[in-house]
C-alpha cells in the first residue's frame, strides 16, 4: 500500500476547497510549511493569513472571520493549537458555536524527537469535552481529504486531528466518510477492534495475527470520536462480545473513554485498551515509541486475548 502523512492530505484538501468555495480562509501561526498550509498559500495568497507565533491570536481571529461569514481553517502543532489556544477555543469558538475548523497536525508520540512538550497526547480529550464541538481522527489520506471536505460543509466547530509521519492508505477513492459515522473494515465474530487514527493500520495487523490463532477480530474505524457511532459500536460489541481499543492518546478522556461510555449505557462487554497508558511522550524514533509504549499489532493481539477471556 502507498503511504501518505495526514497532513499532506490535508494540504491538497485545502486547494481543492479554496477553488470551490470562496468564502474557505487559511490562517496558520508560522507553521505552514509544516501543517502543509502552504499549498493553500501559493494558491490563494489573498486568502491565508499567518499569525505568527501567537495561537490564542490565531483562533481569535479565526472566531472574527466565521462570525463574519467566512470558513477558517486555523493550523498548528496540535500541542500548541488546543494548549496554548485552549480558553480562545472553549469561549471564542465552541461557546457560540461558530464555524471554525482546528485542523492540528503533528499530534501523537510519532512527532518523534521533539519529544515529550511537543507529543500531544491529550487533545482528544480535552476537544471532546468542549459543548458543541465536532472531533474527527482520520485513519489515512484518503479519510482525510473526504472529512475536510465534509467538515467545511458541517456549521460548527470542528476539531480535526492530523499527524506528521506517512501512514498506509487503507481506503480507495470510492471511500464514503460520513460525519459521526464509524466503518467496519473488517468483519469479525469473536472480538472488535475499535481504532481511530494511525491505529487503524495497527488493528488491521493484530486481526491478521488473531486469525493465525483461530480468532475472528472485527476491525472498526471510529474516525468521528464525537459525536461516536453509538449504534455501531452496540452492534459489534454484541456481535462479538468483546472489545479492545486503539488509539495513539492518553487511554484516558480519548477513544478509550468514549467507547467505554457507550458499552457501559448500551451493551457492557469485557473491554481492554491500548494506547499511551498516562504518562508524557520522550524524544525518539516514530516506529520505536509505538513499540515502547506498547501501540503495537502484537500488544493489541494479547489485549483482545484478555478481553475475549474475560467473556461471562
Amino acid at each position: 500500500m502507498s503511504k501518505q502523512a495526514t497532513r499532506d492530505a490535508y494540504g491538497l484538501a485545502l486547494v481543492e476547497l479554496g477553488k470551490e468555495n470562496e468564502n474557505v480562509v487559511v490562517l496558520d501561526a508560522d507553521l505552514s510549511k509544516s501543517t502543509k498550509t502552504c499549498n493553500f498559500k501559493e494558491a490563494y495568497p489573498e486568502r491565508f493569513f499567518n499569525m505568527g507565533i501567537a495561537e490564542q491570536n490565531l483562533l481569535g481571529t479565526a472566531a472574527g472571520l466565521a462570525a463574519s461569514g467566512k470558513i477558517p481553517f486555523a493550523s498548528s502543532f496540535a500541542v500548541f493549537a488546543v494548549g496554548r489556544a485552549y480558553d480562545q477555543i472553549r469561549n471564542s469558538i465552541a461557546y457560540p458555536k461558530l464555524n471554525v475548523k482546528i485542523a492540528a497536525t503533528h499530534a501523537g508520540i510519532t512527532v518523534g524527537e521533539d519529544g515529550g512538550s511537543h507529543q500531544m497526547i491529550e487533545d482528544i480529550a480535552l476537544m471532546r469535552a468542549l459543548p458543541n464541538m465536532t472531533v474527527i481522527v482520520p485513519a489515512d489520506g484518503v479519510e482525510t481529504r473526504a472529512a475536510i471536505l465534509a467538515a467545511a460543509e458541517y456549521k460548527g466547530p470542528v476539531y480535526i486531528r492530523l499527524g506528521r509521519s506517512k501512514v498506509e492508505t487503507i481506503f480507495d477513492e470510492n471511500y464514503k466518510f460520513r460525519l459521526g459515522k464509524g466503518v467496519v473494515v473488517k468483519e469479525g465474530t469473536d472480538v472488535t477492534l475499535v481504532a481511530c487514527g494511525i491505529m487503524v493500520e495497527v488493528a488491521m495487523r493484530a486481526a491478521e495475527m488473531l486469525a493465525e490463532d483461530n480468532i475472528s477480530a472485527a476491525v472498526v474505524n471510529i474516525s468521528t470520536i464525537k459525536p461516536i457511532d453509538t449504534a455501531l459500536i452496540s452492534k459489534m460489541a454484541e456481535q462479538t462480545g468483546a472489545v479492545v481499543t486503539c488509539e495513539e492518546h492518553n487511554i484516558i478522556g480519548g477513544l478509550a473513554s468514549a467507547v467505554a461510555e457507550v458499552l457501559v449505557e448500551k451493551c457492557p462487554v469485557p473491554m481492554e485498551r491500548v494506547g499511551v497508558e498516562d504518562k508524557f511522550g520522550q524524544s525518539g524514533q516514530p516506529d520505536e515509541l509505538l513499540k515502547a509504549y506498547g501501540l503495537t499489532a502484537e500488544n493489541i493481539a494479547e489485549k483482545a486475548k484478555a478481553a475475549i477471556g474475560r467473556k461471562a
